[in-house]
């Protein structure tokens, strides 16, 4: 299965999670992402647990999770009960904001180029580029506008898509398992990575 390329996990996540949910164009709106994340990762006053719950904030907020969990179920979504939707959202938004923690914490003032913005109705693009050490890494937010205000669904690193890489892996666990599967599943990978923050132990890599 595909893999987000790792490398560019600790520059993605902040600018993917914290879109500002405001009106103005999606272009706009990443970049003050990018402003409003990085100035809390650069608040030197603030420990790691303060700086977390900031960002939590920010995330919790502007992320259209529903829409995310919607798109990786694709065709399980409309099987699932009302019940079992809302608890994948939960979990899955849960599971998503753990497995980046350090990755976003990990951000080092990577310069990033806004190359491009496509709208079509109610679906928009943003084309960037993140240049690293010598390194530039293509990458493509996907958002949508919803009462009038942008979120993102989805980001594309290197031509991966974020929501792909999920569905591949859990349509496979709901069709040997079902939807009690795949909550189990996401419950473990949660269970998982607190006991090895709570052990200083590096997170286990992406799926």
């Amino acid at each position: 299965m595909s893999r987000l390329p790792r490398r560019c996990a600790v520059v993605v996540l902040p600018l993917i999670w914290a879109l500002a949910a405001a009106a103005g164009t999606p272009t706009e709106r990443v970049r003050q992402a990018v402003g409003d994340v990085v100035g809390v990762l650069k608040e030197s006053a603030l420990d790691r647990e303060q700086r977390w719950e900031k960002i939590g904030m920010v995330i919790n907020r502007s992320f259209d999770f529903q829409a995310m969990s919607q798109s990786v179920l694709a065709t399980h979504w409309q099987q699932a009960s009302s019940a079992e939707r809302e608890r994948f959202v939960e979990f899955f938004s849960q599971y998503l904001e753990d497995t980046y923690r350090n990755k976003i914490e990990g951000y080092t003032d990577q310069q990033i180029r806004y190359v491009g913005e496509q709208i079509d109705g109610e679906r928009a693009s943003v084309d960037t580029v993140i240049v690293t050490s010598g390194t530039e890494i293509p990458v493509t937010y996907r958002l949508r506008l919803n009462d009038g205000e942008w979120y993102a669904y989805d980001v594309v690193i290197e031509g991966v898509s974020l929501v792909n890489n999920y569905r591949t892996t859990f349509a496979a666990i709901v069709r040997a398992e079902g939807m009690e599967g795949v909550l189990g599943d996401l419950q473990e990978r949660i269970a998982r990575y607190k006991i090895e923050q709570a052990a200083g132990a590096a997170p286990a890599p992406l799926p």
